[in-house]
């Protein structure tokens, strides 16, 4: 038994979040590719044939009221703003990351006001958030910066309007400084939108704390919500009743079912509600979200770390040199919960690796990524998943 063997069982007996992942479907199966779809909490199916059997088969309309379906998207919000630092009132879930990376932008656009024409992007960013920004400059008549986002303090001007940044890099896992850009981004009058979609319910976030202005996060990765599972809008407290959406519906009407022809908008985050929301999915979420209760964020990012400490430090050990490349930073304050490691033949080699049991993901050309969700992997499973990436590759 190898050094890294035994250290990798201490630290599993040792782990304070180790009985957390009775509470997901899991099998032999290394599965290191939370962060782009997060295993399935035990308690999903039950809640699901509920929905499906009681609350809608049996009390049908009734269920809006009778089963709380409609103030879902605000509730369940509430249960998520711990995760990201955030008080009650100003989360709301529904519609994908990318509508809610719309309705942020365009919004951000309209609060900054007159002469501020220009919004500046995240040049890394996952393509969809470079789509909709693009998109949303040209529709309120902006100019659009893709700036990578160590440079963005360096391009504010009295011209810009907002900033739109990921909290991780997809690609890399490397953790983007949120509070000092922030303050940088206020300094200079600009508008902060944060796309949490890498870092909710693996790191603290602070929101509040940090003043973020808005953000929107997806819920399928490290919240394991499930495929597809709906996205939440954050909007500051104080900023909600200057928040001007571009989709206005009849969800976020002061009066929904006044159904009159004038569009006024509901108080508080409720605003970002658009149309009718995705119970089966929704309530699929709230109760993956359950497994949450009593777990301390600043102890799911404490195993983070030492997740992929340990797994860096078994990949220097296991695999031949010259193999692979990391890509994903060393120091703490700049990792997310991922590891990419750069390799000729990555396509290839994770699918050989699935076939063995260690499952991660490839990005086009050469990235083998390795997300370490903390609340099921274990450090046992770590060093399994290095040891055969290490076997794959010297074979």
């Amino acid at each position: 038994m190898s050094e890294l063997t035994v250290r990798a069982g201490e630290l599993d007996a040792a782990d304070e979040l180790a009985g957390l992942r009775k509470q997901f479907v899991l099998d032999e199966v290394v599965y290191l590719d939370g962060n782009s779809l997060g295993a399935l909490p035990s308690a999903v199916p039950g809640r699901v044939d509920d929905v499906v059997r009681r609350q809608w088969g049996e009390l049908r309309i009734r269920s809006w009221d009778e089963s709380g379906w409609w103030t879902a998207p605000e509730r369940i919000g509430d249960r998520i703003a711990p995760l990201v630092g955030a008080a009650a009132g100003q989360i709301v879930v529904g519609d994908s990351t990318s509508v809610n990376v719309f309705k942020a932008l365009v919004a951000a656009v309209r609060m900054a006001g007159a002469g501020r024409d220009e919004i500046v992007v995240d040049a890394t960013t996952f393509p969809t958030d470079g789509y909709i920004a693009e998109s949303a400059a040209r529709m309120t008549g902006c100019t659009l910066r893709p700036v990578v986002p160590g440079d963005v303090p360096g391009v504010l001007s009295d011209r810009t309007a907002a900033v739109l940044l990921n909290h991780v890099d997809y690609r890399t896992g490397r953790l983007h400084d949120l509070p000092g850009l922030t303050a940088e981004l206020h300094a200079a009058g600009a508008v902060a939108v944060w796309d949490l979609c890498h870092s909710a319910g693996a790191l603290p976030v602070g929101l509040d704390e940090h003043g973020v202005d808005l953000a929107v996060g997806c819920t399928y990765k490290y919240l394991n919500g499930g495929p597809g599972s709906p996205a939440y809008l954050y909007v500051r407290r104080d900023l909600q009743e200057r928040f001007d959406s571009p989709l206005p519906g009849w969800n976020s009407h002061v009066e929904p079912f006044g159904m009159r022809p004038g569009y006024e908008p509901a108080a508080g985050a409720l605003r970002g509600r658009v149309g009718t929301p995705d119970i089966l999915s929704m309530l699929a979420l709230e109760a993956a979200l359950e497994v949450w209760e009593g777990v301390s964020v600043e102890a799911v990012r404490a195993k983070s770390l030492a997740l992929t400490d340990l797994f860096l430090k078994c990949v220097e050990e296991y695999v031949p040199a010259g193999r692979v490349e990391s890509l994903t930073p060393v120091a703490h304050q700049e990792r997310g919960s991922q590891v990419a490691l750069r390799c000729a033949d990555a396509g290839d080699v994770m699918k050989r690796l699935i076939e063995q049991g260690v499952v991660g993901d490839f990005r086009h050309p050469d990235v083998l990524r390795f997300g370490f969700t903390p609340l099921y992997v274990g450090f046992g499973d770590v060093e399994r998943a290095a040891r055969v990436l290490g076997e794959t590759l010297g074979g």
